[in-house]
């Protein structure tokens, strides 16, 4: 199997043909919504949640199950197209320029960030 080489036609096609609406709509619970809110769960760069700092073992059993759930979509997603983790890295872009003021996201530097007003701080490899 020849693997395919990153790159932003690669990326695009395979955005346009899975969608990411299904790893960026996985955790919209309620608690989801409320822990994303009080700044608990951040989006991280590798496509994946976050906890931040240090929280309850309710918080980090969520953010595992939510990001099961995204791999499971990955996986489906990038099968044939491109490899797990450039599906996931990309998505991460895109979900964390997805961010309001006021929610978390991993700076460039693995630090959590707080969204302000402007663009969030994005890894120049996002497409």
């Amino acid at each position: 199997m020849t693997r395919i080489r990153f790159s932003g036609a690669v990326v695009a096609t395979v955005l346009m043909v899975s969608g990411i609406s299904a790893a960026h709509a996985d955790g919209r619970s309620p608690a989801y919504t409320a822990a994303r809110a009080a700044g608990q769960v951040g989006e991280q760069n590798d496509g994946y949640l976050g906890v931040v700092g240090s929280q309850g073992a309710d918080i980090a059993a969520m953010v595992r199950d939510l990001n099961n759930q995204r791999r499971a979509v990955y996986t489906g997603a990038a099968a044939g197209k491109s490899t797990i983790q450039e599906y996931a890295f990309t998505t991460g872009c895109k979900l964390i320029r997805d961010t309001k003021a006021g929610e978390k996201y991993q700076g460039l530097d693995g630090s959590w960030k707080t969204r302000g007003s402007g663009a969030p701080e994005l890894d120049p490899r996002c497409p």
